[in-house]
């Protein structure tokens, strides 16, 4: 039994695997799909002959139980490769049309192409049996998505740049013996894949089980909601997915007389499309979830058919034109489609168990065959019957993309009951797809997944910081394990930015505050209070008497944004006790966030201290300032005064003038009032200016106390109103300067606000 691949042998499997995929994918533009349609179109088949070509494709999926049955005797690697090889020696048959057909054998070339595209398909079937284990295998860890979606890219890339080689040979009206060497090309870049293939470590084979008959296996998936709900979508989609795409090239050939090497240039439209896709994928995959990418993928398809329903039939001559609009149409539906395909196969991975992988894939594939195999055989059928009653082949291929296109509106109605799989909802995905902000965040997760340097590292974390986005925490949430603080650090940084935290990041931010003091807990806990984690209350509340004193700070400025107002008593006794000015700052920030005019004679007893450092003095006066409701008008005149200390005199006197200006100016616009509406006289207001003038100018309080004592109660705090008086009686503290700024431009503003302000009603006892 194979042992799970250590990192190391992951990356050189991948790395050839890798290889094997740019091989096969020339193989397989070479000699299936556009240009089998286009050689038996020269060939003169019918609709019937051509649907039926597409279905063989789909068809090669009823072959896996007989490569299940192989896979008890032989290893899944072997299977694999001899398939691939044998698939590719079966187009043989194919190289020697033109010489039958140079011999007029008309019926002989077209039982020759069918028979070598029957046994490719049959042999291929057979050996698909190993894809899944294979892919599955080495497409594990985190980057499983990523990695699964990195396949696709790779084919979309190789075959886009195959497509237009084929184009360029092709031309207008290529000799039939060209399209022979170019499936010479194709077997043999088939041949070095299967080669390739032997190369590959062996998937460990699935746990031991009963093994389950064809029959068990579709009762489980049937009667299990989710599954029966995914295998109807994937048989819907792999049925307009299979029609809509070959016919195309028939509708563009037959109805707009398209060239070979013009219809081959639409199918390098198409890759772009696919690549595109794949590209988004892989970006998005893991952020968003495969549900709501699988739903855009249908929508992309759905406008891309209602493009070929309006594309007029008249617009055969106009030839730029023309090439756009059916280039843009190829986009779109392998865009669409194809993209549907890819995210339909991660889907279903995720959905379904380890030990039924091996079993449901089998059904995926002839879930899929059926679909793909019968839309293109009835198709086909459709088509001809059409012909036949002389309808039109534009008013055929109009009638059959509606229908289409009514199927898959049915889809994307469906798929709204697929089960989320972790992915985000459908409108929350389009704002991230939409979102530069987001896609930016998206990127910078990717680097940071891939690097090794912790430099980088720390920079692609500050720049997550200035790109906050959702998407982005659990990836920050496994840089805070980092073994390196700097990391940790920055990671925190970031994750503060974000506006919302999922549960996972409380945790995760609780585990860093108990187990990481000293270093990064201090973070923790500041982040806790800003998101208003309130569960974390009885853990802040112990963290405030720590020994790091950085965590005691923040974990009380994280109580007072919780609101805990029942442990505020126990905060002001240990900001009085405390010596440690760091933790006396935080204490008064965290007054300043509860607002309480209770914390008004704590914050001046801090003043009241020797000698307390000017820092200290700015807190104080700006909590002060938060309590009484005027920070920001205080902030801008503070910052003045620190500039120039000088100031103090003029900016008193202005904030004054200026409201009595204003008490005067509206008291006048309002003198049809009744007598008793005024609340303040025009006496009582000119008071407040040498009131002011006694206290700058030698130090004389009372004036001051006096008219604040005589404000209303309603305009003014009780509280704040006796604790400021009480202020300019105390020589002490009237002394500071900051304190004298603050009372008088809140008493400028208790004026202004008596300016418009009536007396509420008396209550009714």
């Amino acid at each position: 039994m194979s042992t799970p691949l250590s990192p190391y042998h992951l990356g050189k499997a991948r790395e050839l695997y890798n290889f094997f995929n740019g091989f096969n994918a020339l193989s397989w533009t070479f000699l299936t799909g556009n240009i089998i349609t286009l050689f038996a179109m020269r060939l003169k088949a019918s609709a019937t002959f051509l649907g039926t070509l597409s279905a063989l494709l789909y068809m090669s999926f009823f072959f896996l139980p007989l490569g299940k049955i192989l896979a008890q005797r032989f290893s899944i690697i072997r299977i694999f490769s001899a398939a691939w090889i044998g698939r590719s020696i079966c187009m043989i048959p194919l190289l020697f049309v033109p010489w039958v057909m140079a011999r007029g054998n008309h019926q002989r070339a077209l039982q020759l192409t069918f028979l070598g595209v029957a046994l490719f398909h049959t042999i291929r079937g057979i050996g698909m049996i190993g894809n899944n284990p294979v892919l599955s295998n080495l497409a594990t860890g985190p980057d499983r998505s990523g990695y699964m979606t990195q396949i696709q890219i790779i084919n979309s890339a190789v075959g886009m740049f195959a497509g237009f080689i084929i184009a360029l040979l092709l031309g207008r009206d290529p000799p039939l013996y060209l399209y022979s060497i170019i499936m010479l090309i194709g077997i043999g870049c088939g041949l070095i894949s299967g080669f390739l293939m032997r190369n590959i470590p062996e998937p460990p084979a699935p746990p031991k089980a009963k093994q389950r008959s064809l029959r068990e296996v579709m009762v489980y998936a049937f009667s299990t909601p989710s599954l029966r709900q995914f295998i109807l979508i994937l048989f819907l989609v792999a049925l307009v997915s299979g029609v809509s795409r070959s016919f195309l090239i028939v509708y563009t050939r037959e109805v707009f007389g398209q060239s070979d090497g013009l219809v081959s240039l639409y199918t390098v439209f198409g890759g772009l499309g696919t690549l595109l896709i794949g590209l988004m994928i892989k970006l998005l995959v893991r952020r968003i979830g495969a549900k709501p990418l699988f739903i855009i993928c249908v929508i992309t398809g759905l406008v891309g058919m209602i493009s070929v329903i309006a594309i007029p039939l008249g617009m055969i001559a106009q030839g730029y034109t023309l090439v756009l609009l059916l280039g843009f149409v190829f986009f779109l539906l392998h865009f669409g489609f194809l993209g549907s395909e890819g995210i339909a196969q991660t889907y279903f991975l995720s959905l379904v168990p380890l030990e039924f992988m091996l079993d449901m894939g089998i059904l995926y594939f002839l879930v899929f065959g059926i679909a793909g195999a019968g839309g293109s055989l009835l198709t086909g059928l459709f088509l001809d019957m059409l012909g036949r009653f002389e309808v039109s082949l534009g008013a055929a291929y109009k009638l059959l993309y509606s229908i289409l296109l009514l199927i898959t509106l049915c889809i994307i109605v469906l798929q709204k009951k697929l089960v989320p799989l972790g992915a985000l909802p459908f409108w929350g995905a389009l704002e991230v797809i939409f979102s530069f902000r987001d896609l930016r965040a998206i990127a910078l997760l990717d680097k940071l997944e891939k690097t090794t340097d912790s430099v980088e590292e720390a920079a692609l974390l500050e720049a997550l910081h200035d790109t906050p986005s959702r998407l982005a925490v659990q990836g920050l949430l496994d840089r805070i394990k980092s073994p390196r603080l700097a990391i940790r650090m920055e990671a925190l940084r970031a994750l503060e930015a974000l506006e919302v935290l999922p549960d996972a990041a409380e945790q995760a931010l609780t585990q860093d505050v108990i187990h990481h003091p000293f270093t990064t807990a201090y973070i923790s806990a500041r982040i806790l209070g800003e998101q208003r984690i309130f569960a974390a209350t009885p853990l802040l509340r112990e963290l405030v008497y720590s020994e790091d004193y950085m965590l005691a700070g923040e974990a009380i400025v994280a109580l007072a944004k919780l609101e805990d107002e029942a442990f505020r008593p126990l905060i002001e006794e240990i900001i009085l006790k405390t010596a440690n000015p760091r933790l006396k700052i935080m204490g008064v920030q965290a007054f300043g966030i509860y607002r309480s005019p209770h914390s008004l004679p704590i914050l001046l007893d801090i003043l009241r201290a020797v000698n307390p450092p000017p820092y200290l003095r700015d807190e104080v006066a700006l909590a002060l300032a938060n309590i009484l409701d005027m920070q920001q008008e205080f902030y801008p005149l503070l910052v003045r005064f620190l500039e120039d200390p000088a100031l103090v005199p003029t900016l008193a006197l202005d904030e004054v003038e200026s409201a009595y200006e204003y008490y005067r100016t509206t008291r006048g616009s309002r003198l049809k009032r009744k007598r008793s509406e005024v609340l303040f006289s025009l006496k009582q207001a000119q008071a407040l200016q040498p009131a002011v003038r006694a206290l700058i100018a030698g130090n004389q309080g009372a004036p001051l106390a006096r008219w604040i004592g005589e404000l209303p109660s309603f305009i003014a705090e009780p509280v704040a109103q006796l604790v400021l008086g009480e202020v300019l009686l105390d020589d002490d503290l009237i002394s500071i300067q900051r304190l004298r700024l603050l009372i008088v431009q809140w008493a400028s503003l208790r004026l202004r606000a008596l300016a418009t302000c009536r007396e509420p009603p008396a209550l009714e006892v």
